[in-house]
């Protein structure tokens, strides 16, 4: 970039050496903007850069607690903490787009849990809403037609499984066909299945429910997890 300073005054031997004095002051002020403004740059295109995927990795690995938002006032809780990562898990077709907002303004990532949305039905019309009329940046689904359409349309797709039985682990080991960005397991407390389903799947693990205790939180990460999601105001501060 070019900078061009232009004298309208005659150029005299009086004026010639303040204007020398000020050239060496204009070009030390134009060398720290042009660095403010290449650093500024810097990290506006990297930002740009990364895909929402790489940017909710980064943003779990700065803290790996989800805070998981159920009602207004668990949103607004969530909102003054340090936590960068929220699941909405409640909410109507009415009003998810302010609740998302709030959470997008506070900077953090939204992501909704699209099957706990009232007047959105189990299909991928209902991915096509969250994506045009809401700022969310991915959603969460236990259904692979709702993953895959989030997929499509370069949102974050998080499958949610319930580890009840069998059948339950068979569909999470099958996740690694579908290819979601994560993995969600529920309940949080089974650490040897954590870490079974990271090595079988090699997706990235997400867990919560019915962790209470930081040492829980401790196990469930030392066992292969990515982060830990929950709903307690507690557990957003370990």
């Amino acid at each position: 970039m070019c900078y061009t300073v232009e004298y309208k005054e005659p150029l005299t031997t009086e004026n010639a050496r303040s204007i020398e004095h000020g050239d060496k002051r204009t070009n030390r002020a134009v060398c720290l903007l042009c660095s403010f403004l290449h650093i500024r740059g810097t990290r506006i295109w990297r930002e740009e850069e990364l895909s929402l995927e790489q940017r909710l990795y980064e943003a779990l690995q700065r803290n790996p607690i989800i805070a998981a938002v159920r009602d207004d006032d668990g949103l607004s809780q969530c909102l003054r903490t340090d936590i960068q990562t929220v699941f909405v898990l409640y909410g109507d077709i009415c009003n998810i787009p302010e609740i998302v907002r709030q959470i997008k303004d506070a900077g953090k990532i939204a992501i909704v849990h699209a099957d706990l949305i009232g007047g959105l039905a189990a299909k991928e019309i209902s991915v096509d809403f969250l994506r045009r009329s809401t700022q969310a940046d991915g959603v969460i689904s236990t259904r692979a037609n709702m993953i895959q359409r989030a997929k499509e349309l370069n949102m974050i797709a998080i499958l949610r499984v319930f580890l009840i039985d069998s059948m339950a682990l068979d569909s999470a080991l099958g996740a690694k066909n579908l290819k979601p960005d994560a993995i969600d397991i529920l309940p949080g407390l089974m650490p040897s299945m954590l870490r079974k389903v990271r090595q079988m799947t090699g997706l990235p693990i997400l867990t919560g429910g019915l962790i209470t205790e930081k040492k829980e939180v401790m196990q469930a990460l030392e066992a292969g997890a990515l982060a830990i999601s929950s709903t307690a105001p507690a557990v957003w501060e370990m």
